[in-house]
């Protein structure tokens, strides 16, 4: 299986907040959530990400832990690094999460939070996402929409929608994504295949799937096809390219002209 990744920050000097590893037949990506509130941490949700990850990295190598087991334990053990924190807060760092794992003849797969995997098969491209999340705060989704990137109206959009989804947040009813509570892992998207199955394999956070959503502009074999030829630093290249010739936010509606971007691509 070769591997290629690549991930760039979507504000020029601002932490990315991403954080993507890829070794011996595993492949995690996550996509720290946006902080639009205060938090009750002092580390940051780059801070977060990284640890989270380096901890399901460890956890899921051994096969013997399934991949929900391994969240639940990195996300607890996160926690344990930073309980001077107020972890309670409701805006405590989070983020979402995809693991793809090989063993032996089984492909497995783990998405919890707006992280994507697509895994080319001979029956079509398998397209696994968590989109809870866009089912929160519809009402406060819409009116940011219609707002211009930069002005003031936006802004406090913004931030009423935040509060909106922080109030459905790791609840019933709402969307679950890895923050303080080992609990969300249970809640997590997975499945398994056959290995030889999956001839294509990519995990995109969605600040590089913009070409498929809210772009429009590729789907997903085309992606897939956009990966094969130009790589994910190509990838994310276009993504870049598009957003510059909407400035405003209007065209393709959307919190950020330019998201945090980060692809593992296996073939």
């Amino acid at each position: 299986m070769d591997v290629a990744s690549a991930t760039a920050a979507g504000i020029p000097g601002r932490p990315n907040e991403d954080w993507a590893a890829a070794a011996d037949g595993l492949m995690v990506v996550l996509d720290g959530a946006t902080a639009r509130t205060a938090t009750g941490c002092t580390h940051g949700v780059a801070w977060y990400a990284a640890q989270l990850g380096s901890s399901i990295a460890d956890l899921a190598a051994d096969r013997r832990v399934r991949l929900d087991d391994a969240l639940a334990t990195a996300i607890r053990r996160t926690a344990d690094r930073h309980r001077e924190c107020d972890l309670t807060h409701p805006g405590t760092p989070s983020a979402g999460v995809a693991v793809v794992r090989l063993d032996g003849a089984v492909l497995e797969y783990l998405v919890l939070g707006d992280v994507t995997v697509a895994i080319d098969t001979p029956d079509g491209i398998r397209v696994v996402t968590d989109d809870r999340v866009d089912r929160t705060a519809t009402a406060e989704r819409a009116d940011v929409d219609r707002h211009p990137l930069g002005s003031a109206e936006k802004q406090a959009a913004l931030l009423r929608m935040k509060h909106a989804e922080l109030a459905a947040r790791n609840r019933p009813g709402g969307y679950w994504i890895a923050a303080a509570d080992p609990t969300a892992a249970a809640y997590a998207i997975t499945g398994s295949l056959p290995s030889d199955a999956a001839r294509r394999t990519a995990l995109l956070t969605d600040g590089a799937a913009r070409l498929v959503s809210p772009f429009g502009l590729l789907d997903w074999p085309a992606l897939l096809d956009l990966l094969d030829t130009a790589g994910p630093t190509g990838l994310i290249r276009r993504v870049r390219a598009v957003e510059a010739t909407d400035p405003s936010c209007l065209r393709w509606p959307r919190n950020k002209r330019g998201d945090d971007a980060t692809v593992v691509y296996a073939r």
